[in-house]
């Protein structure tokens, strides 16, 4: 007997809470200022300034550097600063595995839906093999649209050509995962593995063996 196809065809992820850590957040930028002895209100002031031109893709990550840190003479390079920036990065693993193994036996179309800039999305991608199971990158670097903006999730829906009621969102910011269920979208607010594993098994999505 045919086995069953479950109702979901398809996943849009979000990567940083969920597939790997953020890949450039305040705890992240506290270390940085820490590390490299910044100002901490000077810094996070010309971050929140800039940052989310460089997410859209207007700029790229020397500009955003430029602005934010190396404005003035520094006692270390622009590089070794990109260096410990990339370094933030780091796997989920369970989560990883458990993305791999839904698409391995459901044949599921997997899409990412980020906010993320373009250098670490591209290091984000070829350091953790992304690409190995993630079909598209819906990416507002690629796209220049910036969730919670919902056009970042209908250019998602259209490059897929999958119904909105047949995809499931998995994303740890809420209000990200409400701006995807206003188009149709199911959503799945990730806290944890143990917790999203058994919200996708209540939508016909486990892995067996």
């Amino acid at each position: 007997m045919k086995k069953k196809s479950p109702v979901i065809n398809s996943l849009f992820l979000d990567i940083g809470g969920v597939l790997l850590t953020n890949g450039w957040d305040r705890g992240g930028r506290q270390k940085a200022i820490k590390r490299f002895h910044l100002d901490f209100e000077e810094t996070e002031e010309r971050h929140h300034l800039t940052f989310d031109t460089y997410e859209v893709g207007k700029i790229d990550l020397k500009e955003y550097l430029k602005r934010v840190v190396f404005y003035k003479k520094r006692s270390f390079t622009m590089e070794e600063f990109k260096q410990f920036m990339f370094e933030q990065s780091q796997p989920f693993p369970e989560m990883l595995t458990l993305m791999r193994n839904l698409k391995k036996q459901y044949g599921l179309k997997i899409a990412v839906v980020s906010n993320e800039g373009r250098e670490l999305t591209e290091y984000r991608i070829k350091t953790f093999r992304l690409n190995e199971f993630v079909d598209f990158f819906i990416s507002s670097c690629f796209v220049h649209f910036r969730k919670p903006d919902a056009d970042i999730f209908k250019i998602a829906l259209d490059t897929a050509q999958i119904p909105a009621n047949q995809v499931v969102y998995i994303e740890d910011r809420p209000m990200f995962v409400q701006v995807a269920e206003g188009l149709g979208i199911r959503g799945i607010t990730h806290v944890n593995y143990e917790n999203t594993s058994r919200k996708l098994e209540l939508l016909g999505l486990k892995v067996q063996g």
